[in-house]
């Protein structure tokens, strides 16, 4: 990524300070990225200022939108993507540590299946939030839907110059286990 990027965000030194390397702006914004860290905490992993870090992440991001984009869009369709959110209640009577999540907080898990046009195509609560985003997972409608071929999905399809269909896919995070 480092060398297709290059070209787009080096900067030239100057007399007054010297350009920062294009791997630690890239290393920065992907680790904003996947983390959701804020930019403080960001400066101190990295050891570049806050300011710095908040007039680049966004030029590193167009930057990797703008050089990608074509491949990407080669793809003949979107894939949905599916994520689970804690979320706060009061901690219900007789519900023990259920309720309790990792985040040290009574919650229930929303679980949400959206697509690449910002629809929601399934939402539901139904889990305690100790159960985690994979434990919601199992007990969801939508998995039971899945695994019984119940759901709908769209069929397979070709991608341009080829002949092999590519299954439809859900976009997810580690939380979810992963099944063959």
């Amino acid at each position: 990524m480092v060398e297709r990027l290059t070209p787009i965000l080096k900067k030239k030194d100057t007399k007054m300070r010297l350009a920062q390397e294009v791997g630690l702006k890239l290393a920065v914004t992907l680790r904003y990225l996947a983390s959701g860290n804020d930019y403080t905490s960001l400066q101190y992993s990295f050891k570049v200022s806050k300011s710095s870090i908040c007039q680049f992440i966004p030029l590193v991001c167009q930057a990797i939108i703008n050089t990608y984009k074509p491949e990407v869009m080669k793809c003949p369709k979107t894939p949905e993507a599916l994520d689970g959110k804690h979320v706060a209640i009061k901690k219900p009577k007789g519900g023990g540590s259920l309720y309790v999540s990792y985040k040290k907080f009574h919650s229930s898990v929303l679980m949400a299946l959206s697509n690449a046009k910002y629809r929601f195509l399934f939402v539901g609560i139904s889990a305690e939030g100790g159960a985690g985003e994979g434990g919601t997972w199992q007990k969801c409608n939508l998995a039971r839907a899945i695994t019984y071929n119940r759901a709908e999905l769209p069929q397979d399809r070709t991608l341009p110059n080829d002949d092999e269909p590519i299954p439809f896919h859900i976009v997810v995070d580690d939380a979810f286990a992963l099944k063959l």
